[in-house]
């Protein structure tokens, strides 16, 4: 028997979520069986176990698109008993029971090896916010835009994708702008190695002004709608837009003037289908780039029992970088 929270809907469709004592006989199969030691708590989890409809699509569920572990057994010669791994992503949480459990059983292609830079926890307090983070990095960098460009922007700052956004950039060497809607949260972002920070209202109204006064080398937005819209507005010659998010909104009402007039490029971040390759080329990256120091400073670690009030939290705005969850405490 194992712990995990347990999602599950009755006939008007009114979710339930719980901490339950599951049995491991009831657990999908796949060829790899993971003693889960940590998971995490991202936007997508608070939807699910919020009972928000566009999350799980079937029930009963074990939410949690994240989990780091130890392999327990395998049927693929990939991995081998006692190797570290990370899952992020791949429906996990969704469609397959996922990370907020002491156990799981998973299809060898959806994990990454965690880099020896790492433990198990550090590998949850970056999660599928900081790898999706360091993706946009990545899409930045092959753009062709570097330190030297100009200012990068990042939306959202303050949330798990722009807090490690902000970390990496940084060291990375890049002049950073951080947009927050949270000003008690400056000297945070200061710490991680923001430049500058502004107030999340300078690009979240609706501007009909297609092209802007421009201010951007780049930018790593997680919010979408009217703030992407400006970033785009606002992005310099050539410069590069990732886009991974949609806290604001699905919408972008823009134009083709930034991307045919200032030949500014839009790139979809899409975490969850990567190929083995490119993840573990991000992990890595990480593992280089990311200061363990700046890891500690934006997370909070809970136990699996107070993972449920975190997914509220973090529908509401509260929760400032990564929470990272001991699912054994």
């Amino acid at each position: 028997m194992f712990k995990a929270i347990y999602l599950t809907r009755d006939e008007e469709k009114n979710v339930s979520a719980e901490i339950a004592d599951l049995d491991e006989a009831d657990l999908p199969e796949r060829n790899v069986a993971i003693d889960v030691e940590y998971s995490t708590i991202n936007y997508k989890d608070g939807l699910a176990i919020m009972g928000k409809p566009g999350v799980v699509r079937t029930y009963p569920m074990v939410p949690g698109i994240d989990l780091a572990g130890t392999v327990a057994s395998s049927e693929s010669p990939d991995y081998e008993v006692g190797d570290k791994v990370v899952l992020n992503g791949w429906e996990v949480g969704e469609t397959h029971w996922g990370g907020l459990a002491q156990k799981s059983r998973l299809d060898a292609d959806w994990l990454v090896p965690i880099p020896e830079a790492f433990t198990t926890q550090q590998a949850m307090a970056i999660g599928t916010a900081g790898y999706t983070a360091m993706l946009c990095v990545l899409a930045i960098e092959e753009h062709g835009v570097t330190p030297d460009s100009g200012p990068i922007l990042v939306t959202g700052a303050s949330g798990g994708v722009g807090s490690t956004a902000v970390a990496i950039l940084a060291k990375l060497g890049f002049e950073v702008v951080a947009s927050t809607g949270r000003p008690e949260e400056s000297s945070y972002l200061t710490d991680l190695g923001a430049a500058e920070i502004i107030d999340r209202n300078e690009l979240g109204e609706e501007n009909s002004r297609p092209l802007q006064k421009t201010r951007w080398a780049g930018a790593v937005d997680a919010v979408g709608s009217h703030t992407l819209a400006n970033a785009l507005a606002q992005t310099d010659s050539n410069g590069c837009v990732a886009a991974c998010g949609l806290a604001q909104g699905a919408d972008l009402k823009t134009s083709v003037m930034p991307f045919i007039l200032r030949g500014v490029t839009l790139v979809g971040v899409n975490s969850v289908y990567e190929p083995y390759a490119r993840r573990k080329h991000a992990w890595d990256r990480m593992a280089a780039d990311l200061d363990p120091a700046k890891l500690e400073q934006m997370t909070e670690v809970v136990g699996l029992s107070d993972a449920v009030n975190v997914a509220s939290e973090i529908l509401q705005g509260q929760v400032r970088g990564r929470v990272v969850v001991d699912v054994n405490a």
